[in-house]
């Protein structure tokens, strides 16, 4: 591989203008598609073979025209103090706001007069009246939305207090203040490490533009596909961390490569050669991550996957071609002005990665165990993990949305904010007799009587739990519910939904992580002629994993240092948080770990001992997988800003994971189980060596037109074999 990667990029190299004008075109030709495109309605969400599927499937059959799964809102009004909602003067501003309601959109299917439908509290000071649409909230239009706040505002004005809650009010997350934070951050982290502005253009431009193919094929697509506006936020967010990412380990390389002496051609087809070998190798690593994804059987989590594997595999092919071909345009710009003034390359003085690989090669017993013992105590809070989604009672105090979820436990209790859905296969009186027996069962509130399909063989029942929506008390109740009312009784709704996903999840994530991580350890296998290395590199992601979900339960969970990043609310973690976090920082994670251990295999099978290689390889790569990893800790820690709690636990999650494993795992484990396994860390038995491919990614077969350069002596036996 490492000889077709070298042509490649001597190619890319030579004929710079071609390969540059190729993906110009690429990006023009992607964004007049994606503009040209018909505008896509976000994607509908299922999740085949779950009850609550099941009973909208059956409710869609059996009731056509009512959207059941459409979104719904609660326009929660209160009356001032020592006044009711049943005083003729609130009787009519409400009235004005159910018409305003029902004529403010064409997506309403119907809104409940609340004083027809008894939605009035005991005390009489509260009342609210429910908005059901045709579509769900993620299809609603801003203008649905604007005319749902709008119809309260003149409620207001006459004195009563009006708050609106449900999911019609759920929107795409705006990611794109975090975005240019991150990439803002990237341009400093750059900046610093390669001295030069061009070096540190060039990752950055190429990472763009990479994400500008991507999303725009997504934009194309999203109509076709049934593609969603966050399967686009997804792709960004991967595309811009590996796009970055590939792209400074070759330049890097590159930067290295011209330090021993080499012309520009000839180091470009080297970098591409060894540092691009590790490039196809981190990226396939993150590609199958990303598309495991459709084990969960979600099919829209799959799409998401999908199309982000493809942004990664686009940001690959850029690293390869683009990337040479730029760095034929930038000459000797590429290197800082102190480089490009030197005549010829100093040896320089050890770096920072010099000096801690030799640290640890000294102390690696006390490093493994500070970074074991250190990461094991972080993740002891994981083992109280409780998962789930979250609802409007999770929101920040100050949004509508919780105003509305707090007046209605007050006045109906906190159950009435998810109210279960019961779907009934049968006639009058086995719906009769399913009503009876649920309203008997412990934790219901209330149970209200059945309504009937024209033919009279479906019912809906709705029942309010005692607890709030994402308590364990309602989890259970839905449990209980299916296991006494048979077969031909279904629990559906947002509660029951999110209840399944959960299960979904919980249940996806061995069969995913197995699959993941077995096909990931094979990869590093090819890549490293090792058995210990690859099962040293799976081992050390699922501590750092687990370690990060620890930390999340300790902050959103528990409620530890909450304050500090603005968690107003505790409950349990988001149900897609471990396989989420799984996929995207295990794909960063052996980024980190291909570009560092190759360039140790690479020394070690040049011929330098075990000791020497392990500082070898940092000398090199320490100081590009720590800019590495602060900028992806930088994009993803913007998130943690967000008013959003579902974006601020995955911008905390994702940061913190990449801290820990860069940090601990990449640069204080590895090295010291590496040193205390000396030469046995290459081991490959002999027939599996026979029997996996050579794909020479250490760029062995290159070695013969120029020698690497040698190190001295005395340092070699200071470091040891």
């Amino acid at each position: 591989m490492a000889t077709f990667l070298y042509k490649l990029g001597r190619f890319a190299f030579r004929r710079r203008r071609l390969v540059a004008l190729l993906w110009v075109a690429l990006l023009a030709l992607a964004g007049v598609a994606a503009s040209s495109a018909p505008t896509a309605a976000s994607s509908s969400f299922s999740m085949p073979g779950t009850e609550a599927q099941k009973a909208f499937d059956l409710l869609d059959e059996r009731f056509p025209g009512t959207s059941a799964d459409g979104a719904t809102a609660r326009v929660v009004f209160k009356a001032p103090a020592g006044e009711k909602m049943t005083d003729r003067g609130h009787r009519a501003e409400v009235g004005k706001v159910v018409a305003d309601l029902r004529s403010g959109s064409d997506q309403v299917a119907s809104v409940v007069d609340p004083y027809r439908a008894k939605a009035i509290s005991r005390d009489g000071t509260i009342a609210y009246t429910q908005v059901s649409y045709k579509v769900s909230g993620m299809e609603l239009a801003e203008k649905d939305r604007e005319a749902l706040a709008e119809a309260g505002e003149k409620a207001e004005e006459a004195g009563l207090t009006v708050e609106i809650g449900g999911d019609a009010l759920q929107a795409a997350p705006e990611t794109g203040a975090s975005e240019v934070i991150g990439v803002g951050v990237a341009a400093v982290v750059l900046v610093i490490t390669f001295g030069s502005l061009v070096a540190a253009g060039l990752p950055l431009l190429t990472a763009i533009i990479g994400v500008g193919i991507g999303v725009s094929t997504i934009t194309a697509l999203a109509s076709t596909l049934d593609l969603g506006s966050t399967t686009a936020t997804l792709a960004t967010m991967i595309g811009l961390a590996v796009g970055i990412d590939y792209a400074l380990f070759i330049v890097s390389r590159y930067r290295a490569e011209l330090a021993e002496g080499r012309d520009h051609e000839e180091a470009a087809g080297r970098a591409t050669g060894t540092a691009g070998s590790a490039v196809v190798f981190a990226g396939l690593t993150v590609v199958i991550a990303l598309v495991g994804l459709a084990v969960v059987n979600i099919p829209m989590l799959s799409k998401m996957g999908f199309a982000a594997a493809g942004t990664v595999a686009i940001a690959v092919l850029i690293a390869l071609t683009l990337i040479p071909a730029l760095l034929g345009f930038a000459g000797k710009r590429v290197l800082g002005r102190k480089a490009r003034k030197q005549s010829e390359p100093a040896a320089g003085k050890p770096n920072m990665g010099t000096r801690w690989a030799r640290f640890v090669l000294r102390r690696p017993v006390a490093v493994l165990l500070a970074g074991v013992v250190g990461l094991g105590a972080v993740a002891v809070p994981a083992a109280s993990l409780e998962m789930g989604l979250p609802d409007d009672g999770s929101q920040p105090t100050s949004t509508t949305q919780r105003k509305a979820y707090d007046l209605l436990s007050d006045g109906f209790g906190p159950g009435f904010n998810g109210p279960l859905l019961v779907v009934v296969d049968g006639d009058r009186a086995a719906a009769d007799g399913t009503a009876k027996e649920i309203a008997e069962l412990d934790g219901v509130a209330a149970v209200t009587p059945a309504t009937y399909n024209k033919a009279g063989d479906t019912a809906m029942i709705t029942v309010i739990p005692e607890d709030r929506p994402s308590s364990t008390e309602t989890e259970e109740l839905v449990h209980t519910i299916r296991d006494t009312t048979g077969d031909d009784v279904h629990v559906t709704g947002a509660t029951a939904m999110n209840i399944d996903f959960s299960q979904r999840m919980n249940d996806a994530l061995v069969p995913y992580l197995a699959l993941v991580v077995g096909l990931a350890f094979l990869l590093l296998m090819v890549v490293f002629r090792s058995v210990l290395v690859p099962l040293k590199a799976a081992l050390g992601f699922l501590l750092s994993v687990v370690a990060a979900l620890g930390a999340v339960v300790a902050v959103f969970q528990w409620g530890w240092l909450g304050s500090l990043f603005g968690v107003e609310q505790t409950g349990p973690i988001m149900s897609m948080m471990p396989i989420f976090m799984v996929g995207v920082v295990f794909g960063l994670a052996m980024d980190y770990e291909v570009f560092l251990v190759t360039r140790m295999r690479e020394a070690f099978v040049h011929g330098e001992r075990p000791g020497q290689a392990i500082v070898t390889g940092f000398r090199h790569g320490a100081r590009v997988v720590t800019a590495a990893a602060v900028i992806m800790i930088a994009v993803f820690a913007g998130f943690i800003g967000s008013s959003e709690q579902m974006v601020k636990m995955i911008g905390f999650g994702l940061a913190i994971a990449v801290f820990f494993d860069a940090f601990v795992v990449r640069m204080a484990i590895v090295p010291a189980v590496l040193a205390l396994l000396g030469g046995k860390a290459w081991w490959l038995p002999r027939w599996l060596d026979r029997l996996l491919p050579s794909v020479d990614v250490e760029g062995e077969k290159l070695a013969g037109a120029h020698a690497p350069a040698g190190e001295d002596g005395r340092e070699r036996e200071l470091v040891g074999a």
